[in-house]
């Protein structure tokens, strides 16, 4: 079950196959004591004689020092049952360094399994049980009798008997390197590619190990000049976003002012809205082209990605230019639809009662009677050359100036608490009026709780 090329310890390479991996099928012998498995290991290790060589393309190229860091961390256990973790905590390496070099000395024939570990996701991972393994060419490179007291017994069972006169030295040689004990190195890592220096002559000795290096001086600290040749830029400006930060950004401002699209997941929505993206889109034009045929209601919107999805579909090559897309968003927001579809909750009876007892048709009526009153004043001081023309009632318009503040209140008042009260106002005049009248705001609630509290009937084309 081993392969070797060459002599084996003379050159050649020293390989163990996966299936003499194991206790039952090893050639060499088990050994309890970890001095004499670490002589075995540093044997094997010698980085002169190269006994050893990986069969992998990729990892170490061989034994090192932190091959024998864990080799000595597995002879001082007294059953070989190291974790990974365990490992990582004790000589300070990664996972992948620690199963790289267990693997080696699996591969050279110094550790066999006795059980493999499991990993069952969500129970209990299982550590493997290695036995210690002296390999058969350790001794007879170095004439090594061994017996096997009974003969049932298994051969990995065979213990020493003795050893050739000309091995007696090799063996003392390494028995010295496996009773050093290994440390790990301290990394070095050099301040600016320079030597370290000592700028204010600290310490008891006058001269500087710094050889050349000097201090700065107080004026250029003071000032902050510097020679470096890379000057540090201190007015840097906003960073452009690339193709996937602009996808994420359409996705989210399309989360945020759309309404129907609030409750979807930005990241769907920007993956939905890539190609549009890339085209330079803005979050308008992806509105305007959901909505190009039919407006959506967001109390009838249960999947609203899988809608959008629905809906823009090829829009980025029907729309590839931004000419074609300045058309689109100027006849998305003239269509009859969306004017239909923002006045179509105007049938909805009176969720609320007008505030104190005040029926809503007696103040239609007095802010009709107002209308009319404007409307006669400003016909009677239309000859006047400082009469107040800016200031009067058209047909359908209304002049802000010509109410009282108390009246203009009293209107708003109406509004706030009964959302058919625009209504009414939006069939007497036109949608700008009242709006300055009843501010945007307003208006804008009035016509969603009507929106909410009865259901629309889909426009008729």
């Amino acid at each position: 079950m081993c392969e070797y090329s060459g002599e084996p310890g003379r050159g050649g390479a020293l390989r163990v196959l996966a299936a003499a991996q194991w206790v039952s099928t090893t050639t060499g012998r088990i050994t309890t004591d970890g001095h004499s498995w670490m002589t075995a290991v540093h044997w094997v290790a010698d980085p002169k004689h190269k006994r050893y060589t990986p069969s992998r393309n990729h990892g170490p190229r061989g034994m090192n020092e932190t091959t024998l860091l864990i080799a000595q961390e597995l002879a001082n256990l007294q059953e070989c049952r190291p974790g990974i973790d365990y490992l990582m905590f004790k000589t300070k390496a990664s996972e992948r360094t620690v199963e790289y070099h267990l693997d080696m000395l699996r591969e050279a024939g110094l550790l066999t399994y006795r059980s493999r570990g499991t990993r069952i996701s969500g129970g209990v991972n299982q550590a493997s049980v290695y036995e210690r393994v002296i390999p058969a060419a350790f001794d007879e490179f170095h004439g090594i009798r061994t017996i096997q007291r009974d003969e049932t017994a298994p051969a990995y069972t065979r213990v020493p008997v003795g050893i050739a006169e000309e091995g007696r030295k090799l063996i003392g040689k390494l028995a010295k390197k496996a009773a050093r004990k290994v440390r790990r190195r301290r990394s070095r890592t050099r301040v600016s590619g320079r030597s370290r220096c000592t700028p204010m002559q600290g310490g008891t000795s006058a001269f500087s190990s710094a050889g050349t290096s000097t201090s700065p001086s107080e004026t250029m600290l003071a000032s902050g000049s510097t020679s470096h040749p890379t000057q540090k830029k201190t007015d840097r400006g906003p960073q452009n976003l690339n193709t996937v930060g602009r996808r994420f950004q359409l996705g989210q401002e399309l989360v945020t002012n759309v309404p129907w699209l609030q409750k979807a997941s930005p990241c769907r929505v920007s993956w939905i809205t890539r190609h549009c993206a890339d085209a330079g889109w803005t979050w308008r034009e992806v509105q305007a082209a959901a909505e190009e045929h039919s407006p959506i209601d967001p109390a009838d919107t249960r999947r609203p990605s899988g809608l959008l999805a629905h809906r823009l579909k090829g829009v980025h090559l029907l729309y590839a230019s931004p000419e074609s897309r300045q058309q689109l968003m100027l006849a998305w927001q003239e269509s009859t639809a969306q004017e239909h579809f923002r006045h179509s909750g105007y049938d909805a009876p009176a969720p609320h009662a007008a505030p104190d007892g005040v029926e809503v048709s007696e103040a239609q009526a007095a802010f009709g009677a107002a209308v009319r009153a404007a409307n006669a004043s400003g016909s009677s001081h239309a000859a006047s050359a400082n009469d107040q023309a800016g200031l009067m009632y058209a047909a359908g318009s209304i002049d802000l100036h010509a109410l009282s503040p108390h009246e203009i209140g009293m209107h708003r008042a109406y509004a706030a608490d009964d959302p058919t009260y625009v209504r009414s106002l939006l069939d007497t005049l036109s949608d700008t009026a009242v709006r300055q009248l009843l501010t945007s705001k307003l208006v804008d609630q009035a016509l969603a709780a009507l929106r909410l509290t009865t259901p629309t009937p889909a426009p008729a084309f």
